[in-house]
């Protein structure tokens, strides 16, 4: 088991940026899925990217595709989100998960379900 711990989120007015980071407790990340999620109050969690840390590549829902970037340092075992153009919308509380147990096929996002997650870090952008 990998715990998770999140950081980076705060509040910003909209336009702004935030870089959230997902730290892995066992140091360098496997490799293996790392998603984002984010769920604001009232509303069902949301998919929001995925890296997988083996080699890179990245999956952005449609929502944040274009002003999201995912990123990861492999050595730090830490992933990071890149947020940019940030609107009202986004405001969420964010959470990182890691190792991929339903991996899914022809859709925006490659897992479903996941082994590890954080505690999350909250993200907020005012008008």
């Amino acid at each position: 088991q990998v715990q998770l711990v999140e950081s980076g989120g705060g509040s910003v007015q909209a336009g702004g940026s935030l870089r959230l980071s997902c730290a892995a407790s066992t140091g360098p990340f496997k490799p293996v899925h790392v998603g984002w999620f984010r769920q604001a109050p009232g509303k069902e969690r949301e998919g929001v990217a995925t890296i997988y840390t083996g080699d890179g590549h990245t999956y952005y829902a449609t929502s944040v595709k274009g002003r999201f970037t995912l990123s990861q340092d492999r050595a730090k075992g830490t992933v990071y989100l890149q947020m940019n153009s940030l609107k009202p919308e986004d405001t969420a509380m964010y959470y990182c998960a890691a190792g991929c147990r339903n991996r899914v096929w022809g859709r925006e996002l490659p897992c479903a379900e996941y082994d590890d997650w954080g505690q999350g870090t909250q993200v907020t952008v005012s008008p």
